[in-house]
């Protein structure tokens, strides 16, 4: 592992299944502003930081699913590994109206060494993961704010999101909106997959079965509440895996 960008639990597990989460943490390296990006304590606690509740219940499900799962070590602010590395925001330098002063003189010799530091080394250890197995299935784990700034409220509990493959998402959906009291969207609060993005590297151009899911923050905010919906998913997913037959 390079300066810690990512930690793996369960390799050695023996089910078919990945889980992936790709906004782990709000971890800023040493090696990148000393630690900082010059935000306050308060602005790395928000959403722009990382995907709060997601690393607990990635580990939550992926101890359910009997699966190996790996997790980024260092902030989607330093680097999104969730992007192409040609995306124009990979390093973002405004985010929810938060300016990210760290990223402000961010030029491209800068973003090639965090590349190299911290995003190739966390997609290089994802695609060994992958390649583990001929039938691998990768589940993506994120969460998303209840309400971004200005904007509406957001009303649904969970997204699951898709690109042109959803041999996986249609059974999921079908069964999550089949328990009543769930508000399922799908590709919400974002569509699809980008071009580059980790699910179109590792699973859409391999041909590989996946899908990502998005639980709203605000119900996944304690280890109790994360085991509860990894308790409901788990089960949900291995059927809808079935349902695809393959």
């Amino acid at each position: 592992m390079t300066d810690h960008a990512y930690h793996i639990q369960g390799a050695a597990r023996p089910a078919r299944w990945l889980v992936t989460c790709d906004h782990a943490t709000n971890r800023v390296p040493e090696a990148i502003g000393g630690g900082s990006l010059g935000l306050p304590e308060a602005e790395m606690a928000r959403h722009i930081a990382y995907d709060l509740g997601a690393a607990g219940l990635a580990l939550a499900l992926a101890e359910r699913l009997e699966a190996p799962a790996i997790l980024s070590d260092f902030s989607r602010l330093v680097i999104d590994p969730n992007r192409g590395e040609d995306d124009p925001t990979l390093v973002m330098k405004l985010y929810d109206g938060t300016i990210i002063p760290g990223n402000r003189h961010a030029d491209a010799a800068e973003v090639e060494r965090r590349l190299d530091l911290l995003y190739r080394p966390y997609h290089a250890a994802l695609a060994d993961l992958a390649a583990r197995r001929d039938d691998t299935v990768i589940l993506s784990v994120h969460s998303f704010t209840p309400q971004l700034r200005g904007r509406a409220p957001r009303p649904w509990h969970i997204g699951v999101l898709h690109g042109h493959d959803t041999r996986l998402a249609d059974p999921l959906i079908a069964r999550l909106s089949g328990e009543g009291d769930l508000c399922v969207g799908r590709n919400q609060p974002y569509g699809g997959h980008l071009p580059g993005d980790a699910i179109a590297r590792h699973a859409l151009a391999e041909g590989r079965l996946n899908v990502l899911v998005e639980v709203r923050n605000d119900l996944i905010g304690t280890p109790a509440e994360q085991r509860a919906w990894a308790d409901r998913l788990a089960p949900a997913l291995m059927a809808a895996l079935a349902d695809t037959g393959l």
